[in-house]
């Protein structure tokens, strides 16, 4: 019987091993919403008829991860038309990292973005250990605006090297902040069934 407490306070310290306060263990209060599409891999050999090369993206698409490095609470994925959404991000400083075939671990850095911000990133390819965009000049930092009036917030974000602008929207911009984005000029695969 005189074991019991001695067994108890191993217990104790053995399951208070990872500190409560470790970044990886905290949510953001203020996350962020990560989105854009995937336009394609570095190097991957692309296909003359058009419905073969939107089958092979649509098989390196299915076959892309995405997560956020050190966060444990952060959720997203990728799409059939290679768009993605990553949800609960930590602002301020943050490293998105996709997977899929022929490529490990292409980063997508985010610095200094303020908190509850919208970053749309689109026209991505994915390199061995970063991304590439397309257009850098069409990545996007949204929050909402206060008064309802769109305008430039004078702060600046760093998204995969760039520094962009952080703008002040209203509140119905950012409406669709949580669902994935419709990448242009993109055509389904026809399915017979």
């Amino acid at each position: 019987m005189k074991r019991w407490p001695f067994l108890l306070l191993a217990l104790l310290v053995s399951c208070s091993e990872t500190p409560s306060n470790s970044p990886a263990s905290t949510m953001s209060r203020t996350p962020l919403s990560v989105r854009g599409w995937i336009h394609d891999i570095e190097g991957a050999k692309t296909e003359q008829i058009p419905d073969v090369e939107i089958a092979r993206r649509a098989a390196i698409f299915a076959a892309t991860t995405v997560y956020v490095d050190k966060s444990e609470f952060s959720s997203g994925g990728v799409s059939e038309n290679g768009a993605f959404v990553v949800l609960d991000v930590p602002h301020d400083k943050a490293t998105v990292v996709f997977q899929s075939a022929g490529i490990t671990a292409a980063t997508l850095t985010l610095q200094n973005v303020p908190g509850t911000a919208d970053v749309l990133v689109p026209s991505v390819i994915l390199r061995q250990g970063e991304v590439k965009i397309l257009d850098p000049k069409a990545i996007k930092v949204r929050v909402v605006s206060e008064d309802g009036q769109p305008r430039a917030t004078g702060q600046f974000a760093i998204v995969a090297g760039h520094r962009v602008p952080v703008m002040e929207v209203p509140l119905q911009e950012l409406a669709t902040r949580r669902e994935y984005p419709q990448p242009p000029g993109f055509r389904p695969v026809a399915t017979v069934r």
